[in-house]
């Protein structure tokens, strides 16, 4: 294939539109649920209040804006791919923007910029006599103000639609394997990832696992129940490659499936941290020190991966009421030197040796 054959068959793979729209023509599309701020796409409320001041000076001083990139979905609903932080923002300025929790957050209180120093200390204001507020003319101006709107329609190829929104945002923040990966499952399916949230705020998950703030703001958790899904079943002697693509296409073809037992497997997954959480408790994938015979550390994958991964392969089959899952914990630790040979291998060749060590060790 030629590269004018290439460049014109790749062209075809995504399918875009575009006109400018004013921000309020966006506000309704927000408050009509037509407009979907999608914090798994991007991390929500990132800019400081200063930031978030510099881009009303600019919409009220003519300043262009770059373009806002939105993912058409079948159901005619807008995703926002790139600019979250500007709607967001413009929604905040405006009293109207809602949290994830669905409730009102309090209208942003700007600071002084450098082209309008009075700024200072007001509020976008309840009415045009609000001696707080920014006033009925430069609230017009706001409205007014127009942004130009790019839709990646919804017969765009999905891998294509994921790589646009890549590129986006190689100049912003850096986003986690996992934020990447959320958008792949929106874009095929938003219902699956539902239910991996909810998978991942299941109370027994979170005691277990003992995240760091850090940690769940990347979606880590988010991470570790899509490894649970995709891993409890793989079979070892199977090619992996990198494990990152390899989550990213079992994941994208499970919540592509229409017959995936998602009841079933949060039902595994439920009972396997149930039965961590009344016996190992916060202590399940911390690392044993024999001599303290204390737990120490924080949480390790690779404990993850034999503990969490060999329970859930086994759970579905197996009576496991009997096993005392502390002293195999301790065991795992004291006696067996899998944990300390994997480490620094790369991750297919660590599953390679914790997955099946897992699945005999914590069923004998």
């Amino acid at each position: 294939m030629s590269l004018e054959q290439e460049v014109e068959e790749n062209r075809k793979s995504i399918r875009t539109d575009g006109y400018p729209m004013s921000i309020g023509e966006l506000t309704a599309m927000y408050k009509d649920g037509e407009l979907r701020l999608r914090p798994d796409f991007q991390r929500f409320f990132r800019w400081s209040p200063e930031q978030k001041s510099k881009l009303l000076e600019s919409f009220l001083l003519g300043i262009p804006i770059p373009s806002i990139f939105v993912h058409q979905r079948l159901d005619g609903v807008w995703d926002v791919v790139d600019g979250l932080q500007r709607l967001s923002t413009i929604f905040e300025i405006m009293g109207i923007l809602k949290n994830e929790d669905g409730d009102f957050l309090p209208p942003l209180v700007f600071k002084s910029t450098k082209y309008l120093p009075s700024l200072e200390g007001k509020t976008w204001g309840i009415n045009e006599v609000d001696e707080t507020g920014i006033g009925g003319t430069l609230q017009r101006i706001f409205k007014r103000s127009k942004l130009d709107i790019k839709i990646v329609l919804r017969e765009s190829d999905s891998d294509t639609k994921l790589e646009l929104f890549q590129r986006l945002n190689t100049g912003g923040s850096s986003l986690t394997t996992q934020e990447l990966r959320n958008c792949q499952i929106i874009m095929v399916e938003p219902e699956a990832l539902e239910h991996i949230k909810e998978m991942a705020a299941e109370p027994s998950f979170i005691e277990c696992c003992a995240l760091s703030d850090r940690n769940l703001e990347e979606q880590y958790d988010l991470e570790l129940v899509t490894r649970f899904i995709t891993l409890r079943r793989w079979n070892p002697e199977e090619p992996m490659g990198d494990l990152g693509p390899f989550l990213d296409e079992n994941i994208v073809e499970i919540a592509a499936s229409e017959d995936f037992p998602w009841p079933l497997e949060k039902d595994i997954f439920k009972s396997t941290f149930k039965l961590l959480a009344e016996t190992a408790g916060s202590d399940s994938f911390r690392r044993y020190d024999a001599q303290t015979e204390r737990f120490k550390g924080g949480f390790s994958v690779s404990a993850f991966e034999v503990i969490a991964l060999g329970l859930g392969y086994l759970i579905e089959s197996k009576d496991l009421s009997d096993i005392d899952v502390v002293e195999k914990i301790k065991q795992l630790w004291m006696d067996s030197s899998v944990i300390r040979d994997v480490r620094g291998r790369r991750s297919a060749d660590r599953l390679r040796n914790t997955l099946p060590f897992g699945r005999q060790f914590m069923g004998q």
